[in-house]
């Protein structure tokens, strides 16, 4: 069978279209109805034209013109003669780029991951992105009464500083430049919110710490300020947790992570082995599902997959938005 779907084309930066696409199942693929979708960081980037490297990740040249997408999820409607494990009716969580942004979208079958049992279908088609920043903040080495610090308060950051708070921090401290973002982490437990563009934050949290520094730093924002602040911040033989995408080159203060002897740990769960991400994310997503971190307060906007352009306009010129989302 074949689907005709409306999917989303970036011809060059800041020009995203809805082009008409056609679908066929092959022996090895899936198709899935997608419920929702999200504007990923990454996807912002390359909006703006700031396109990487290829990479395993994907399986299309980085190159305009560029099919976009992958943060989704929905229904599966057809699968291969030879997939195993997914069958039509299925609830499913998109793993890979395969031009997310569509009515409907083609995979095979080891990009997707089954929706674990009462998670709800607006936080499951955001799985990728809920299950990457619930796997850093379990696996971050926040231990009882440690003071943890998020660089970032975006999607990912917003969702680690719960879990670190969660995970018995004494003192999680968010560091952003918007206020906006700032007043929602304080608002879903950060004990402290910084401006570092009109505060301090190092200074800040040596008094915090009585000049030890933090325990634990993990980076969400994607800079080289952030992971020079981080290095700054953080104690001798602490924890420096990897988290963002940093897309281009940056000068960085490695003397520090040498001499202090850093522990540093990368939590990115879709860059491990699909075979690992398979048995970590139904973990992850259990305190989620027991209401113990909150997700849908930082869906900040939602608009039409038909409108396209005017949710990437604004993913591109507001950036207290935390969470763009389109429905087909």
């Amino acid at each position: 069978m074949k689907y005709i779907t409306k999917a989303a084309r970036l011809n060059k930066p800041y020009d995203i279209e809805l082009i008409e696409r056609e679908l066929e199942c092959g022996e090895d693929d899936v198709i899935v109805k997608n419920h929702l979708i999200g504007i990923c960081g990454s996807d912002k980037n390359f909006y703006r034209g700031f396109m990487p490297p290829k990479t395993a990740e994907f399986r299309q040249e980085p190159k305009f013109p560029f099919l976009l997408g992958h943060e989704s999820g929905g229904t599966v409607v057809e699968a291969g003669s030879k997939v195993r494990g997914y069958a039509v009716g299925d609830r499913v969580m998109a793993f890979g780029w395969n031009n997310n942004y569509a009515e409907y979208f083609k995979t095979p079958a080891f990009q997707l991951q089954p929706v674990p049992d009462g998670l709800d279908m607006d936080i499951a088609a955001l799985g990728e992105p809920v299950a990457c920043a619930m796997y850093s903040g379990l696996n971050c080495g926040a231990q009882l009464g440690d003071t943890v610090v998020v660089m970032g308060a975006g999607f990912s950051g917003q969702i680690i500083a719960q879990c670190a708070k969660k995970k018995g921090a004494e003192k999680v401290i968010m560091v952003d430049v918007l206020d906006g973002k700032l007043q929602v982490a304080k608002k879903l437990g950060c004990d402290l919110a910084i401006n570092s563009k009109q505060q301090n934050a190092p200074e800040i949290i040596k008094d915090i710490t009585r000049g030890t520094g933090a325990d634990v730093v993990v980076e969400c924002a994607g800079t080289a300020d952030s992971f020079n602040t981080c290095s700054e911040i953080i104690k001798h033989n602490g924890k420096f947790v990897f988290y963002s995408w940093v897309t281009t080159p940056v000068a960085l203060n490695i003397s520090r992570w040498h001499d202090d002897g850093l522990e540093f740990i990368n939590t990115c769960l879709v860059h491990h082995t699909w075979q690992e991400r398979y048995v970590w994310t139904p973990a992850v997503f259990r305190p989620v599902i027991q209401g113990s971190i909150n997700i849908k307060a930082l869906v900040t906007d939602e608009f039409p997959l038909s409108k396209i352009k005017e949710g990437f306009d604004l993913a591109d010129k507001d950036e207290a938005a935390i969470k763009i989302v389109f429905r087909p």
